[in-house]
């Protein structure tokens, strides 16, 4: 297939190599010297523009940090105008479901399947092909969007219309995020124990308290090597969940004094 991608960053250029590898043909977007270096050390071709890599594509792959710069790559730069028609937009970025029903909603994305695919994982899972993609849309989009997907992610879940990916994923930050908060509480009574962080992180692993949080806090060494790592993704994340829940009238409940300790902290 031809793939379009924008966002080649930590996430994309450990995707943009797999899709090369899988056979694809791929255009990216990079803005920079260090960015089209990257871009064609994958095995793919450098572009200057959104529009540039949607041309021809038979889909588009969209992966930067923000909400706002969907929007941004999506409505703004005139990529949906240059996509054609049939194509197919693919939305990594974790944020609003109401991005994505957003963009689908345009005049532009007529004719233009949109599905959100946030992820979960790191790039070591991109390079392995481990990926866990929460994939939200029409069936048949969906199921066209598998083949790209399959690149670099398994499982691929999909689960339901176009939005529910990024409220599953929203969930599940909100949730590792409490859970980071309450290694951190952890870590804090270990120490007035009389327990070195060191210690315990290398017992727990081990234990029945043993967890996806334990493990990543144990790989990084601490509690504050692992925050500064995932901070600015968690916060980001958390602070869309936190929005949608008040929208309801509701809140994150007991999720969010823990959560408050793994990316808030005193």
């Amino acid at each position: 297939m031809r793939i379009g991608f924008v966002g080649a960053g930590r996430m994309g250029v450990p995707m943009i190599r797999r899709l090369v590898a899988a056979g694809h043909e791929v255009r990216a977007v990079g803005r920079t010297p260090a960015a089209r270096d990257a871009i064609t050390g994958a095995g793919a071709t450098a572009v200057g523009a959104a529009p540039e890599a949607g041309r021809q594509a038979d889909a588009v792959v969209i992966c930067v940090f923000t909400d706002q710069q969907v929007r941004e790559v999506c409505l703004d730069s005139g990529l949906l105008e240059t996509m054609p028609a049939g194509s197919l937009l693919i939305l990594h970025t974790t944020g609003s479901p109401d991005t994505a029903t957003a963009i689908a909603a345009a005049p532009a994305a007529a004719g233009r399947p949109v599905v959100d695919a946030p992820v979960s994982g790191g790039p070591h899972n991109i390079a392995d092909g481990s990926l866990t993609v929460f994939l939200g849309g029409a069936p048949e989009a969906v199921e066209r969007a598998r083949p790209v997907l399959a690149a670099y992610a398994d499982p691929i879940l999909a689960v339901g219309a176009l939005g529910n990916g990024q409220r599953v994923k929203l969930v599940n930050n909100s949730l590792f995020a409490a859970q980071i908060g309450l290694v951190t509480e952890a870590v804090r009574l270990a120490g007035q124990l009389g327990l070195a962080e060191s210690e315990i992180l290398a017992a727990l692993p081990h234990a029945s308290s043993s967890s996806r949080a334990v493990l990543s806090v144990a790989a990084k060494g601490s509690v504050a090597a692992f925050s500064e790592s995932v901070g600015d993704f968690l916060r980001k994340d958390v602070a869309v969940a936190r929005e949608l829940a008040a929208r309801l009238g509701s809140d994150l409940g007991l999720l969010d004094p823990a959560i408050r300790a793994a990316v808030e902290p005193a």
